[in-house]
């Protein structure tokens, strides 16, 4: 299993569609940096957030979600909360290769600021806009900019294609292309 590069990302989204949009460069000049560098893409934050809320006082309990926990918003700045989580998606739509794992870390931009990005690894086989989990950890309100990066993914390519991936598991994230919530199948 190896890191993938620059060259074969830029094959990989321009010949079958891993990235889309996919932009060439990394730009990264009076914002938060995003699009393709040396060995990662910088991805961005749509403009659509789901900000939690304790309004209704519910419990965040992944088997049973009451969306009622979150306010959405929709803007070119979401405001975070202090100490608090806000959901957003990715503005790419990503196809994972059958024999391509990806893995996403936040940018240090953020993480300078206290803002953690959390996103599960992108398993072979699985197509969709990528669900964003954003935490603000300080005691202060917290900017997130829309259309902008917020994280780095790195590809890792395996010796051979998987056994199972997850479009053969029917995956329950499989296609989505908003921000989703929790879902357990029945």
């Amino acid at each position: 299993m190896g890191l993938k590069s620059d060259r074969w990302i830029r094959q990989m989204s321009l010949e079958c569609e891993m990235i889309s949009p996919f932009c060439e460069e990394n730009v990264g000049r009076g914002v938060v940096s995003y699009g393709l560098s040396s060995y990662g893409y910088d991805i961005r934050v749509g403009d659509e957030f789901k900000i939690f809320t304790n309004v209704f006082n519910t419990v965040i309990d992944p088997k049973n979600f009451d969306p009622k926990s979150v306010v959405e918003f929709k803007g070119e700045v979401c405001y975070v909360p202090a100490n608090s989580f806000a959901l957003a998606r990715t503005v790419e739509y990503f196809k994972m290769p059958r024999d391509v794992l990806a893995i996403c870390l936040g940018k240090s931009t953020y993480a300078r600021c206290g803002i953690i990005v959390n996103v599960t690894p992108f398993e072979p086989g699985f197509e969709g806009h990528i669900t964003i989990e954003i935490s603000n950890t300080t005691p202060l309100p917290a900017a997130i900019y829309a259309n902008e990066g917020i994280a780095q993914v790195l590809f890792l390519q395996g010796d051979e294609p998987c056994e199972v991936s997850y479009a053969d598991k029917n995956g329950k994230y499989q296609r989505q292309t908003g921000i989703t919530l929790p879902r357990i199948l029945k």
